[in-house]
């Protein structure tokens, strides 16, 4: 299993009129909290795309439990708990200062051979560094 957190600070463009967090904006928090993690453990989104792989989003999920509000500094924990080889299902929780779980959620990403547009498997060389975090 792998997971990583991200803090993320509340900027007043990501609120509403009421001062709470627009509810797509966590979709947002989301791929900030997915890419840190995996730049974390080396392997940035820059490097997939060198390979000429993309990963798209195919499905989203977000579940809404308390509002965060303008200047809070959340914590995202992305947890990938299966090898991603064909899909990588990410899951999230967002939390306040205090630790009080405002939202989960879920994104499920393929992969695209960028020059044939085509759904592919992961490259070799990104399931060779993701091994580590899993069971075999």
């Amino acid at each position: 299993m792998l997971t990583h957190q991200t803090q993320i600070r509340v900027l007043y463009r990501d609120t509403d009129k009421m001062g709470v967090v627009y509810h797509a904006n966590y979709i947002v928090f989301y791929e900030a909290a997915r890419n840190e993690m995996f730049r974390h453990i080396g392997l940035p989104y820059t490097m997939l795309e060198q390979l000429g792989i993309a990963m798209p989003i195919v499905e989203v999920e977000s579940k809404y439990k308390a509002p965060a509000y303008y200047d809070d500094l959340l914590t995202v924990r992305a947890t990938i708990k299966e090898l991603p080889l064909v899909r990588a299902v990410v899951e999230y929780e967002v939390t306040n200062e205090r630790g009080e779980l405002l939202n989960t959620g879920k994104t499920v990403l393929g992969y695209v051979n960028m020059e044939r547009k085509r759904p592919c498997r992961a490259p070799q060389q990104f399931i060779d560094e993701l091994k580590k975090y899993f069971d075999q």
